[in-house]
């Protein structure tokens, strides 16, 4: 998929930091995985290596989801949402998504909503 030809950069509305939230789910099974951040050179690493690459506010840096852990995520495709503030990463991701070793970083807390 050539993701460069999807997503114009000036269609996207960065917020003030210059970052895009990113929600991300896997492919085939359509879980939501986790939700980072980006700013355009993440986005653009993003899409030149169809490897997820994010923004760490923490760490004031770019880092491309499991580099140093092994737990890669191959992106399948990039959506925009209906207000070009969103991100939807489709992925393909290689073991555990969330940093606590969880399979989502969706696992562990639950808001439950009485009907």
């Amino acid at each position: 998929m050539d993701f460069g030809s999807e997503i114009i950069f000036t269609d996207l509305k960065f917020n003030d930091a210059g970052l895009i939230p990113v929600v991300v789910q896997q492919f085939d099974t359509k879980a939501v995985l986790m939700m980072a951040w980006m700013n355009q050179e993440a986005l653009s690493r993003t899409i030149e290596s169809k490897q997820a690459t994010y923004w760490s506010r923490s760490r004031n840096l770019l880092w491309t989801k499991g580099k140093t852990s092994g737990n890669l995520q191959r992106v399948i495709s990039i959506a925009v949402d209906c207000d070009s503030d969103t991100l939807l990463l489709t992925v393909d991701q290689t073991g555990v998504a969330c940093h606590t070793g969880a399979t989502t970083c969706f696992d562990e807390k639950e808001i439950q909503v009485e009907s």
